[in-house]
């Protein structure tokens, strides 16, 4: 069954912040949600498995809480939210990933993401088991195995394919600061018959972009000019003045939910403040929910 979901992402904090620090942010979650209008539309919370990757990240990365951790502490204050999350498989064996998924399960997570190796390294490094083949050898322990996908990437349309074929029933994308993955979604339409559960993810894209860059260090794919047009657009957005902001990423949501709406795949969307939640990112959310929810294909 497709998740059918709206999903927000919370990063887990700095271990020397605690369980408390968390707390207190999915408190501020609850808050916003609740006063924005988002609340009852909130399905899951997003995850990420943190891990470190090239030197040059504009926001120093240091020990986070564990994602089991994390959810502990904030589950008790997100009534009704289930979990989602990202499992790094690259450096665990089976039987220790075996375990680690039957927790996850027992925890109240309803689907995993599989990723890799950070940027620094190259595809089938790590010792462990490779994300493709955690999607086939885990399908009897997770019902909802996802995968990254990133319409603007060289050769996505073959990766995406194999990923489909070794077992992903849905696909999380990168943030999206274009239109590309319309046309990506409409090609794979005609040229496979997968139609995996996708993910739509948009980020909140506040002024302290505009001096620290972590949105444009983590969508950067060097020598990729459809994504140059996105960092451009990134850049724009945080000099822009709240209200123009505001209208230029609901325009792209727009653009993006009447391309894609119709291709026969099941979708859900997944919403991210790369920078911290806050008051206009919640506002940009529930004016695109207010434009078309997941709940509209129930």
């Amino acid at each position: 069954m497709p998740l059918n979901t709206v999903a927000l992402e919370l990063v887990p904090p700095n271990l020397d912040r605690g369980a408390g620090h968390a707390a207190d942010e999915a408190h501020k979650v609850a808050r916003l949600a609740t006063e924005s209008g988002v609340g009852g539309q909130l399905g899951h919370v997003m995850i990420p498995a943190m891990i470190a990757e090239d030197g040059d990240r504009p926001i120093e990365m240091k020990p986070k809480m564990d994602v089991l951790d994390h959810w502990s502490a904030i589950q008790p204050h997100l009534p009704g939210a289930r979990g989602l999350c990202t499992q790094v498989t690259s450096f665990s064996d089976e039987a220790v990933l075996r375990d680690r998924l039957n927790d996850l399960s027992a925890a109240g997570f309803d689907g995993v993401i599989f990723v890799g190796v950070p940027r620094t390294m190259s595809d089938g490094e790590g010792s462990g088991v490779a994300p493709t083949d955690a999607l086939s050898k885990f399908d009897g322990l997770v019902e909802n195995r996802g995968v990254i996908l990133i319409p603007t990437r060289t050769a996505e349309q073959a990766r995406f394919a194999f990923k489909c074929d070794k077992g992903a029933t849905f696909a999380m994308t990168q943030l999206l600061y274009s239109d590309a993955v319309v046309g990506f979604l409409k090609q794979f339409t005609r040229e496979s018959d997968h139609r995996p559960e996708i993910l739509l993810s948009f980020g909140f894209v506040p002024k302290l972009e505009d001096r620290v860059g972590l949105i444009d260090w983590l969508i950067q794919d060097p020598g990729n000019r459809a994504v140059v047009q996105e960092q451009a657009f990134v850049k724009g957005l945080a000099a822009s003045e709240p209200d123009a902001k505001r209208r230029q990423l609901i325009d792209l949501y727009k653009r993006v939910i009447d391309g894609v709406v119709d291709l026969g795949y099941p979708l859900s969307l997944h919403f991210e403040a790369p920078y911290g939640v806050s008051r206009p990112a919640f506002e940009t959310f529930a004016e695109m929910l207010a434009y078309w929810s997941p709940a509209q294909m129930s």
